[in-house]
């Protein structure tokens, strides 16, 4: 991908550490430090240890949770962002963190500051951005309604402003059971509705992707395991094939 024709896919969806099947609050809506990164991530958010050399490298940044930063994979070259920056030879920047939504635990973030500015002010500038952020969000409905809307149009607008060069492909939030609250559709609706204000692209359906699979969630049951990684990495490669990426 050449730098003049810069193509910055941003993929909206939902990725991040979970409850138990039942559970009403997320793993850090109790106050609970982050995780430590999973084998292989380095703490600055580059995954392959630093920006590339030339510019002629294609940089895909990732903004999510940890469905992106991979957390329940054996390794990070496991988790499906790694295997589609891989298979293209993009070179990734990932800073992802665990229980992250556009408001769930923003308290948390590491000093290093907002994952959109973080994006934003990459240097060299991503050619493409993956935005995979929305699913801990269920878990601040119905009270933050109003925010969470707002949140929503704030990041996805921000990208598409400061990367005015950008394509814009928006996925539908993750889910990570088979049952699914009424939220995970209205969550899904209005990233849906952002996308488009933007002039984004919109992938469907990802919500469903691992659904009825309990072989492909690792022993937490909230997270994918490896094979469940694989399968969203299949999954997001075809719609990112089919939007000429």
């Amino acid at each position: 991908m050449r730098r003049g024709a810069r193509a910055v896919a941003v993929v909206v969806a939902a990725a991040s550490a979970l409850l138990a099947t039942g559970c009403s609050i997320g793993p850090l809506g109790s106050g609970e430090p982050l995780e430590p990164l999973p084998p292989g991530v380095m703490p600055d958010g580059w995954a392959d240890g630093g920006p590339p050399e030339s510019d002629d490298t294609t940089v895909a940044a990732f903004y999510g949770d940890s469905y992106t930063r991979g957390t329940g994979a054996s390794d990070v070259s496991s988790r499906w962002s790694t295997i589609v920056c891989d298979e293209r030879g993009w070179t990734e920047f990932n800073p992802s963190v665990d229980g992250l939504g556009f408001v769930s635990n923003r308290d948390f973030l590491p000093p290093d500051g907002d994952l959109v500015d973080r994006i934003v002010e990459l240097e060299p500038e991503p050619d493409i951005v993956i935005v995979t952020m929305g699913l801990n969000d269920n878990f601040s409905l119905p009270d933050r309604a109003d925010e969470l809307r707002a949140a929503i149009d704030r990041d996805i607008a921000a990208l598409a402003d400061e990367l005015p060069d950008a394509r814009l492909v928006v996925v539908e939030p993750f889910w990570y059971t088979d049952e699914r609250p009424a939220s995970v559709d209205e969550i899904n609706g209005w990233v849906a509705d952002a996308a488009a204000r933007v002039g984004a692209e919109h992938i469907a359906g990802a919500s469903r992707w691992i659904e009825g699979h309990p072989e492909w969630m690792a022993a937490d049951g909230i997270h994918p395991n490896d094979e469940g990684y694989a399968e969203i990495a299949r999954r997001m490669d075809a719609e990112l094939e089919r939007l000429g990426l």
